[in-house]
């Protein structure tokens, strides 16, 4: 049977109670976890640490414009297959002549089509039903992509192309499959009811303070508390673009590596700023109320 504990997160992962429920009951139900939430939230950070912290098998498809059901679930190698089968023919002339040496095909054999399936993480995760299985950003994927999944998420099985192999597992052995979404594009409506959906919030300060001690628990408390200060702000400017929670992890990192006093200094002066702003006009924007401010952000006040 496939792990189902509840799991409330770990050392490196916060997973607050409402997430932490909803992964259990997709997992208890033997349902995908549909994950939605703005970017760097730490949508595609819970199978991943789940995964680790639990020794488990991973495996992860991420989603693009290409994104189709043969890439995920598996593909017949018709090339090697044809190759093959020429190789045999040859074989076989070269023993009419009486010749010994014959040429190899690595062990495969053309009457044994399931040689030629090269399994996508979709197979190899329901081969393994202890495992974890991530479709990273399916908002990506063209639209047919999750209407080609209702039927395997239904019947929980899969068929292999040409060899007619079936992988099937029961709602107990069903591996933990979980599916990020950014809302770049609406979801089918019956694809979503294949799913347990969860929403996540944005953290507020008191959950990033949380989240920070996770990442960067060597950090002191002032040092925190002028990154969020400055971060909120900026996220409150009408920015393209908003910092997110990685960005705002990757900043302290780089922060970090100066002394107490110089780091508060940075912070001010938004020393590193490619780490938070992802557009030219919204580090335009950004610079133009630094200079309005004398060169440093106005700490408690809004930025615009």
């Amino acid at each position: 049977m496939a792990e189902k504990s509840y799991w409330e997160g770990s050392d490196h992962y916060l997973c607050d109670t409402e997430l932490a429920q909803a992964f259990h009951i997709s997992r208890t139900l033997g349902m995908p976890l549909l994950i939605e939430g703005e970017p760097g939230t730490g949508k595609t950070e819970l199978p991943l640490q789940y995964a680790k912290a639990q020794d488990l098998e991973l495996h992860v498809y991420p989603a693009g414009s290409k994104s189709n059901i043969e890439q995920f679930v598996a593909k017949f190698d018709h090339v090697k297959y044809l190759r093959d089968s020429q190789v045999e023919i040859l074989n076989a002339q070269r023993e009419e002549k009486g010749l010994a040496s014959k040429m190899s095909t690595a062990g495969r054999d053309t009457e044994s089509l399931g040689d030629y399936v090269s399994k996508g993480p979709a197979a190899k995760a329901f081969s393994s039903p202890n495992s974890v299985l991530l479709i990273d950003e399916i908002d990506k994927a063209p639209r047919e992509f999750p209407n080609d999944l209702l039927y395997a998420l239904s019947h929980r099985k899969f068929v292999m192309p040409e060899s007619g192999e079936v992988i099937e597992v029961s709602e107990e052995d069903m591996p933990a499959i979980v599916i990020t979404s950014n809302r770049e594009q609406e979801l089918p409506t019956a694809f979503k009811g294949r799913c347990i959906y969860h929403y996540i919030q944005f953290p507020e300060a008191d959950k990033m303070r949380d989240i920070i001690q996770k990442h960067h628990p060597k950090v002191s408390d002032k040092i925190v508390d002028t990154a969020l200060d400055i971060f909120y702000q900026l996220r409150k400017i009408g920015l393209e673009r908003a910092p997110t929670t990685r960005e705002l992890l990757n900043w302290l990192k780089y922060i970090k590596t100066f002394s107490s006093k110089q780091a508060i200094d940075k912070l001010n002066a938004l020393d590193g700023l490619g780490t938070l702003i992802k557009t030219q006009a919204d580090y335009e924007k950004v610079q133009r109320q630094l200079a309005l401010g004398g060169g440093q952000p106005p700490m408690g006040t809004s930025l615009n």
